[in-house]
C-alpha cells in the first residue's frame, strides 16, 4: 500500500461546500458482511435523513485503496473498509477512525480435503495472498513466524482476495489468505477450510483481530456533528440486531449486498465475521494495531491515525 499524494486543502473547502449544498452525504462501503448495511436496511439510515434533511447515499468499493482516494478527492464524507485502509486513511488523510464494526474476517485457508492441519505444515507449500500491502499478507507472515517458520519456506502466489477460493478449489494452491466474504464463500461451497483465523494470529481486541472501521473526514464531522453521531449510532443499532436476530440479518444483507445467503449463513455461525456493540476504538488496541501495520511497512514510521471514541462511546452508552 503505497503513501498516497494528497492535496487536501482545496478538495476539503469544496467537498464540505458540495454537501450542505446538495445535502447529499455519500458512504462509502464494500460487499461484504457490513453493519451500515443493515442499518440501511432496517431503516435507520431513513429516521436520519428524515430528521436531518439529508441524503445518505452508499458508493460502493470493491477494496480499501480506491475509497481512500475517493475520501480524499472529498467524492465520500465517510467510509466503511477492512481496518488496514481504515488506518491508513486515519493517518494520512484529514480523517478519524470512528468505529471498530466487524472483528475477525481473515483467515487461512487449505483445501478441503488437504492434510494440512498446522501453520507448520505450510513449509515447502504454494500459498496464495493478496499482496505486501494488503494487512493479509503480515497476518500470514505473522502467523509463520508463530510456527517457527519464515517467508522463504514458503511459495507466495499473489492474486485477487475473491480468487483464493477459486485457487483453492482447483488445487492450484495448497493455502490461501483471504477476508470474508471471500472466506465463507469458499466454505460455503466446499472448496476450503479454515486453518487458522485473525484471531488466533493477532487477537488485540478481547480474543479477536479488529476486521472493519468506519472512518470519516475532518470537514465532514466538523460541518455535520449530529449526523456524524446519528450514523454511528445506527451502528450500534446495527450490531444490536444482528447479534439478537442474525437470521434477519442474514436476510437483509444478502438483498442489499447480493452475497448467497448460505455464504452469510457461514460467516456469521462459524465466526469467520465477529459483532460486538462495544465499537469504540480504544487508544490502546489502535497503538497494537498500528505498530503492527509499520512493523510490516504498510505504515510508515512517522504516521500517526486518528481516532475520535467520543461518538461511539455516546452511542454504546445510549444503546
Amino acid at each position: 500500500m503505497n503513501r498516497l499524494t494528497l492535496t487536501l486543502a482545496s478538495g476539503l473547502a469544496l467537498a464540505a461546500a458540495s454537501a450542505q449544498a446538495q445535502d447529499v452525504i455519500n458512504i462509502g462501503v464494500q460487499p461484504a458482511t457490513q453493519p451500515i448495511y443493515i442499518a440501511k436496511a432496517a431503516g435507520y439510515l431513513d429516521e436520519i435523513e428524515e430528521a436531518h434533511d439529508v441524503d445518505l447515499e452508499f458508493k460502493s468499493f470493491s477494496y480499501g485503496a480506491p475509497e481512500n482516494q475517493a475520501m480524499a478527492a472529498g467524492e465520500i464524507q465517510m467510509a466503511s473498509a477492512g481496518m488496514g485502509p481504515a488506518i491508513v486513511a486515519s493517518a494520512r488523510l484529514e480523517a478519524k477512525l470512528l468505529a471498530i464494526t466487524v472483528l475477525d474476517q481473515t483467515a487461512i485457508l487449505v483445501q478441503s480435503d488437504s492434510d494440512i492441519a498446522t501453520i507448520a505444515d505450510l513449509e515447502g507449500k504454494t500459498v496464495a495472498y493478496p499482496g505486501k500491502g494488503s494487512q493479509q499478507y503480515p497476518l500470514l507472515i505473522k502467523a509463520l513466524s508463530d510456527a517457527g517458520l519464515e517467508e522463504g519456506d514458503i511459495r507466495l502466489f499473489k492474486t485477487k482476495g475473491s480468487d483464493v477460493g477459486t485457487l483453492l478449489a482447483a488445487k492450484r494452491v495448497d493455502a490461501g489468505v483471504t477476508w470474508d466474504p471471500h472466506v465463507s464463500g469458499a466454505l460455503a461451497n466446499g472448496s476450503a477450510k479454515v486453518l487458522m483465523t485473525s484471531g488466533k494470529i493477532l487477537p488485540i481486541k478481547g480474543e479477536h483481530y479488529i476486521g472493519n472501521g468506519f472512518y470519516a473526514r475532518n470537514d465532514f464531522m466538523d460541518a455535520y456533528p449530529e449526523v456524524t453521531q446519528a450514523v454511528v449510532d445506527a451502528l450500534v443499532r446495527a450490531e444490536n440486531l444482528i447479534l439478537d436476530e442474525p437470521e434477519t440479518a442474514m436476510d437483509m444483507w444478502a438483498e442489499e449486498v447480493g452475497v448467497p445467503r448460505e455464504v452469510i449463513e457461514y460467516s456469521i455461525t462459524e465466526g469467520i465475521s465477529v459483532f460486538t456493540t462495544d465499537i469504540t476504538p480504544e487508544q490502546e488496541t489502535i497503538d497494537a494495531y498500528t505498530q503492527f501495520l509499520k512493523d510490516a511497512k504498510i505504515l510508515e514510521a512517522d504516521d500517526a491515525p486518528k481516532i475520535d471514541t467520543t461518538f461511539a462511546e455516546k452511542a454504546s452508552n445510549a444503546g
